[in-house]
């Protein structure tokens, strides 16, 4: 429920903040107003939720977790911060809103929008030609970024980062796109084949941004300039900074916190009473590290707690046509981080690959 009312109140801003905007106009789009906002914003909204459940996916066994604090993008009450965290949290969730708009475009859902044939007819390599019905990717970055971007009303340094990580997240849709082919040909020959691009899994576009988060590169800005405000020296300052970024590359401004321990007022919960993996099978590397991530390497221990659960099984087909299984109760062992007597305030720092996570 936490969830949803900080997506709704997310949403609600987005809203407010386009339909405030001077680029919200019949320049753009045939409609105007609160009958273009419902157009696309349930759209929106499920991009925005697609995004934070994939954050929480990708961070599940890490020291930050992707929190319900994450979800609120927005800079126009708070002073935000700029962590590598952050950075992932802006990629993703653009990322989110530009794949549902897309996808539900080539689905039909939006009249003023279809598939993107703008290709069709061009040779696209040897053997093949572009056609088909290409994902319309440039109609899920146009309206996303009205959508998303319109958050950041500031022009310092903050808001330049948190609108470049935005752009980061479309690109990766946009670099993850998979080519699709069908043959043509005597007798299924496949002489030609006719293309056409079309999004990936959304997992994907995860595991790409994840990818982009371990790289992520510290802005190193000159201080003293940035207090100087909005003014040349300011901007000259924040331009130096990302002379040298690519427009792939997720950027941040300040250290991570130390996620082991509580902290209310920044939104962090701490690792205690985490969950964490110590046996099952396919497990990642990663995965079978977390209770040392997680516990020990915060001052932690592993509790071993076992319960009961309950699964189908033994299920026989009878005709016709029914499936009927018996219900079989099991005993499985789980572990969590619990305090150490005596050991509360004392956990181990630990940077882990030059960051904290």
């Amino acid at each position: 429920m936490e969830a949803n009312a900080s997506l709704v109140l997310s949403v609600a801003w987005i809203c407010w903040a386009v339909c405030d905007t001077a680029a919200w106009s019949v320049n753009n789009f045939l409609m105007t107003g609160p009958k273009a906002y419902l157009t696309y914003s349930s759209s929106v909204a499920a991009g925005a939720q697609s995004g934070m459940e994939e954050c929480k996916f990708q961070f599940g066994w890490e020291r930050w977790n992707c929190p319900e604090s994450a979800l609120q993008l927005s800079t126009h009450n708070r002073l935000r911060s700029a962590t590598r965290e952050t950075s992932f949290v802006h990629a993703i969730s653009s990322a989110g809103v530009m794949y549902t708009l897309t996808r539900n475009c080539s689905l039909g859902d939006f009249e003023s929008c279809g598939c993107d044939d703008s290709r069709n007819g061009r040779v696209g390599g040897r053997g093949w030609v572009w056609g088909g019905c290409s994902d319309n990717v440039e109609f899920g970055e146009r309206i996303s970024k009205l959508f998303v971007d319109a958050l950041e009303t500031g022009h310092d340094t903050r808001a330049l980062i948190n609108l470049h990580n935005n752009e980061v997240g479309r690109l990766a849709v946009k670099a993850t796109m998979k080519r699709a082919c069908k043959c043509h040909g005597v007798s299924g020959s496949c002489s030609i084949q006719t293309c056409w691009l079309q999004l990936a899994e959304f997992r994907e576009i995860g595991n790409y941004l994840k990818m982009k988060y371990d790289q992520a590169h510290k802005l190193e800005m000159d201080k003293r300039r940035m207090r100087a405000g909005n003014s040349a020296d300011s901007r000259g300052a924040t331009a130096e900074a990302f002379s040298n970024v690519h427009a792939t590359e997720l950027v941040f401004l300040e250290d991570s916190p130390d996620y082991c321990t509580r902290n209310a007022s920044l939104g962090h919960h701490g690792t205690e009473g985490r969950e964490c993996l110590q046996t099952g099978k396919n497990l990642s590397q990663w995965e079978k590290r977390s209770c040392r991530r997680l516990c020990t390497e915060c001052g932690l221990k592993v509790e071993e707690r076992r319960a009961e659960m309950v699964a189908s099984c033994n299920c026989k087909f009878h005709w016709c046509c029914t499936v009927k299984c018996e219900q079989c109760r099991q005993l499985v062992a789980k572990h969590f981080c619990s305090r150490r007597d005596g050991a509360a305030t004392n956990h181990i720092k630990r940077r882990n690959r030059g960051h904290k996570r």
